[in-house]
C-alpha cells in the first residue's frame, strides 16, 4: 500500500527539482557536479562503476548487466534515464527502485550541499546534476557493491562522468541531439568516448565506422583495454521463442548457450551480448581470481542463465495487454524506430497494427514516422503532456504526409488515442492478430503505461 504522506513529499521534491534546468537545456561542463561531489566527500569513489553510454540500448544493458551482477550476490546500485513512470525509477538498488522516502531523505540529506555549489557557481545545478548526485549518495550510503550508472546525454560533460568506470561500455551510436552531439555518428562518438577513462575496459558495440575509430583512438590514448562485438565478443546464434528468444552468446571466455532471453528482437540479443562481456570485464575474465568465474575461467553458465531470465525492460516491446494486443516502445529517434518495426516484423505476427505515436518537437520526427509506415496499417497521432511534445496538429500533417490521409486519425488525448487505435485494430484484422503499438517517446509510453496498467 502506498503511503500517501510519502508519495505527497515524493512530488513536492520532484517540483522542487523540476523547477531547476531541465534535461535538454545542457550548459556543457561537469564543474556544478564535481563541486556537489567535493563537498560530499567523493560518494562515486566508494564503489567501482560499469559506466554506459550509446545512443540506443543503453537502460535495457544496464538492467541486463545489473541482473547479472545481482545473480553473482552482488549488492548493485543503477541510475538510468529517463524513466517510464515515476522518477523513482532512476535511482534503483538491489534491482528495485528507491522507495519515495528513500527518494525524499536523498533528496533532504544532500539538499544543503546542493544550495552551498548554487551559490558559488554563475549558474545553478540542473534537474540531472542534483539526481545524478542523488544516485551517488545513494549508492554509498546503502552502500552498494558495484553502480551501473547511464550516461543521460553525450559523455564527456555529462554529470555522470565525475565517476570514472572501471568498464566502460557503449551501445550502438546513431544521430539523436544533433544539435548538441553532432550531426555524424563520427561526431557524436567524439563526446560519448569520454567515459573511456585510462586503464579502463572498454566495451564496445558495433559501431558505424566512424564511430569505431573515434572509439577505438580514445581507447589507445587512454591506455583501456578493448572487447569489440563481432571481435572479442558477440552473438553466435539466437533463435525465436515464446515469450521471448534462445541465445548462444559468445564471451570473453567463450561461448554461453541456450539462454534464454524474455525480450524482443535481434536488438537485445546484441544488447545481452555487451552486458554479458561486460561483467565478464568487471569479474576479470581470464584471472581466475573474481568470483562468479568457473575452472574454465568463464562465468557460470547457470547463473547466467538465470540472471538473463530474471529480465524486464519496460517499455520495451513490452506487451501491457491481449485481446487486442498492446505493445509499448519507447522509440524516440529513427534508429529505435526502424530497431523497432524490425523487431515487430520479426517476433510478432501482427495482421493488422494499428501505431499511437507522440513525438518530442525537437526530435527527427519524419524519420521515426518514415520508419514506422512500413509496419503500421493505420496511425493515430495524439499529444503526451510533456511541453516539448510536437503539437498533435503540426505530427498529423507530417503523418498525412508519410502514411497518406486515409491511414491517419487525430486524436488529441493520449486516453482517446489508445480507444481509438484499439477499434480500429479490432475492425482491421482478426482479433488474433490485431494490435496496438504505442511509440514516440518514453514520456508517451510512460503516461500509457499507467493508463494501461495503473503502475506507476
Amino acid at each position: 500500500m502506498t503511503d500517501p504522506a510519502a508519495e505527497a513529499a515524493l512530488r513536492s521534491v520532484e517540483a522542487e527539482l523540476v523547477a531547476r534546468w531541465p534535461e535538454t537545456k545542457i550548459e556543457p561542463s561537469i564543474v556544478r557536479v564535481a563541486a556537489l561531489m567535493d563537498v560530499l566527500g567523493e560518494p562515486q569513489r566508494s564503489y567501482p562503476v560499469i559506466h554506459i553510454t550509446g545512443t540506443n540500448g543503453k537502460t535495457s544493458t544496464a538492467r541486463m548487466v545489473e541482473a547479472l551482477l545481482r545473480a553473482f550476490s552482488l549488492r548493485t546500485g543503477r541510475y538510468t534515464s529517463p524513466h517510464v513512470a515515476s522518477i523513482t525509477e532512476r535511482i534503483s538498488l538491489d534491482g528495485e527502485p528507491i522507495s519515495a522516502e528513500g527518494f525524499v531523505e536523498t533528496y533532504r540529506d544532500i539538499k544543503p550541499f546542493v544550495e552551498i555549489v548554487d551559490g558559488s557557481q554563475p549558474i545553478a545545478m540542473s534537474f540531472f546534476e542534483v539526481l545524478t548526485g542523488m544516485a551517488f549518495a545513494a549508492f554509498a550510503d546503502a552502500p552498494v557493491d558495484v553502480a551501473v550508472v547511464e550516461v543521460g546525454m553525450g559523455g564527456t560533460w555529462d554529470a555522470t562522468n565525475v565517476a570514472d568506470g572501471t568498464v566502460a561500455v557503449v551501445t550502438p551510436i546513431s544521430v539523436d541531439h544533433a544539435d548538441k552531439l553532432g550531426e555524424t555518428p563520427g561526431e557524436i562518438a567524439v563526446e560519448k568516448a569520454g567515459i573511456v577513462k585510462p586503464g579502463a575496459l572498454a566495451v564496445l558495440a558495433q559501431q558505424p565506422l566512424d564511430a569505431a575509430e573515434v572509439l577505438l583512438r580514445r581507447s589507445v590514448e587512454t591506455g583501456a583495454t578493448v572487447a569489440r562485438e563481432g571481435m572479442e565478443f558477440g552473438v553466435a546464434r539466437r533463435d525465436l521463442a515464446v515469450g521471448g528468444q534462445l541465445v548462444t552468446l559468445r564471451g570473453l571466455a567463450g561461448e554461453y548457450a541456450d539462454i534464454f532471453l524474455p525480450l524482443h528482437g535481434a536488438h537485445q540479443a546484441h544488447n545481452a551480448s555487451v552486458a554479458l562481456a561486460a561483467v565478464e570485464a568487471f569479474f576479470g575474465v581470464g584471472t581466475g581470481q573474481r568470483v562468479g568465474l568457473d575452472h574454465t575461467g568463464k562465468l557460470d553458465i547457470d547463473v547466467v542463465r538465470e540472471a538473463f531470465a530474471s529480465v524486464t525492460s519496460p517499455g520495451r516491446l513490452e506487451i501491457v495487454r491481449r485481446s487486442p494486443t498492446v505493445v509499448l516502445d519507447a522509440a524516440h529517434n529513427p534508429a529505435g524506430a526502424r530497431t523497432a518495426a524490425d523487431a515487430v516484423n520479426e517476433s510478432f505476427d501482427f495482421t493488422h497494427l494499428v501505431g499511437v505515436v507522440s513525438v518530442m518537437a525537437d526530435k527527427d520526427v519524419r524519420g521515426i514516422l518514415e520508419a514506422f509506415e512500413p509496419v503500421m496499417a493505420e496511425i493515430v497521432v495524439t499529444q503526451n503532456t510533456f511541453p516539448r511534445a510536437m503539437p498533435v496538429d503540426e505530427l498529423a500533417a507530417l503523418a498525412v504526409e508519410i502514411f497518406g490521409e486515409d491511414r491517419v486519425e487525430v486524436v488529441p488525448r493520449l486516453d482517446d488515442a489508445i480507444d481509438a487505435a484499439v477499434a480500429l485494430a479490432e475492425d482491421g484484422g482478426d482479433l488474433g492478430g490485431a494490435a496496438v503499438l504505442v511509440t514516440g517517446s518514453v514520456v508517451t509510453v510512460g503516461e500509457a503505461r499507467v493508463l494501461l496498467t495503473g503502475e506507476r
